[in-house]
């Protein structure tokens, strides 16, 4: 009598109930690609504004009013501003404002977070002609790690919900943007009228699996750029129209991507078994030969620090993790549900992926 290996679609076969791909957690960058080195901050203040004498003043005069825009803002919308306290997890001290705003049916910024925390700025230093500290003053900048002021607008937005946008107080102004690719799917699959049913920060069920994966391939680089656009309009910002007017504006690149596959199955120990089964199969994932295929790049030298596979347990929740450069592959169960494996990209390059926004797509082929 001849048998058969059973293979994971034989396990499959019958027991999953929705099986979706959808990005995740999307974390951007903001620069301004002309305002990166001394001699274009001198030609901003200079050529730009009009200033005779490039002094770091003039940098200081911008950075007060970005400040003063940002307390009037507040003031004019009633919006809360919080302190944050050293250590503190950003998100759940903003989550309450963040879910009043929502159950009250409104979009806008919830609440605006102030930090210190250290950002790559330019310092200026004040120079004479002459070792007496007389004669002409000149000017010089560098880039240099300090501890400033960063502005946190939580908001939640028309298309992705829960979001926030992060403006450094300093020159040259570097921003974050964190937006949520299965709020903007939950969004976006309710204006469509598809019925879903939520699982925590993703989805167990739906009526119509083949629309609702329509709907998570409709986030792409243009639609991030629709959004920053919206707020760009809406928020008190250090560069002007008229700065941007000039070319000095913010581009956006990939910092952080998470693309994510959810396997929901129709009974916990349906899930449970199949995980428990694929744990113990794939102790081993991190050798070379099979990252390659899971990353489809061929591998030719060894990273720094190797390759290494992690098991992490933390009560009866355990993690899979298999790392490749700066990015990794985590597997684990979901709500007891489902089987949740996440790419976590913490670097396009190690995917042969330029990192601007517009090659955000590339990721999810």
């Amino acid at each position: 009598m001849a048998t058969r290996v059973v293979g994971v679609n034989d396990i499959l076969e019958g027991h999953v109930g929705l099986d979706l791909e959808c990005f995740d957690r999307i974390y951007l960058n903001g620069w301004v690609p002309n305002l990166q080195v001394p001699g274009q901050v001198v030609s901003f203040l200079t050529q730009h504004l009009g200033f005779p004498i490039p002094s770091p003043a003039l940098l200081e005069r911008i950075g007060l009013r970005f400040r003063k825009a940002v307390t009037e803002f507040a003031a004019e919308g009633g919006i809360p501003v919080i302190r944050f306290a050293k250590g503190q997890r950003k998100l759940e001290v903003m989550r309450p404002y963040l879910e009043g705003l929502a159950r009250a049916g409104r979009t806008g910024v919830a609440a605006i977070g102030v930090a210190q925390e250290f950002q790559r700025v330019f310092t200026g230093t004040t120079y004479h002609s002459d070792e007496g500290g007389g004669g002409i003053p000149r000017f010089g900048y560098a880039k240099a790690d300090r501890r400033v002021n960063a502005y946190y607008f939580y908001l939640v937005d028309e298309e992705f919900g829960p979001a926030f946008i992060k403006v450094c107080a300093y020159f040259p102004y570097p921003v974050k943007i964190w937006v949520n690719g299965h709020e903007y799917a939950k969004r976006a699959a309710r204006a469509e009228g598809i019925a879903f049913t939520e699982l925590d920060n993703g989805f167990a069920a739906t009526e119509d699996p083949a629309g609702l994966q329509r709907i998570c391939d409709t986030l792409t680089s243009g639609v991030i750029r629709v959004f920053c656009e919206r707020w760009w309009a809406r928020l008190p910002l250090p560069l002007t129209e008229a700065d941007r007017a000039a070319g000095y504006w913010w581009d956006i690149s990939m910092r952080q991507v998470e693309v994510s596959r959810t396997i929901v199955f129709d009974a916990p120990r349906q899930v449970r078994g199949f995980f428990e089964a694929l744990c113990t199969d794939n102790l081993d994932i991190g050798r070379p030969e099979e990252m390659q295929i899971i990353f489809g790049r061929r591998v030719r030298t060894a990273p720094e620090g190797g390759y290494r596979t992690r098991l992490l347990r933390s009560g009866d929740e355990v993690t899979l993790n298999a790392y490749f450069r700066h990015s990794r592959v985590k597997s684990y169960l979901k709500c007891g549900r489902a089987f949740r494996i996440e790419t976590v990209i913490n670097d396009t390059g190690d995917l042969g992926v330029a990192r601007r926004l517009e090659h955000l797509e590339e990721l999810s082929v």
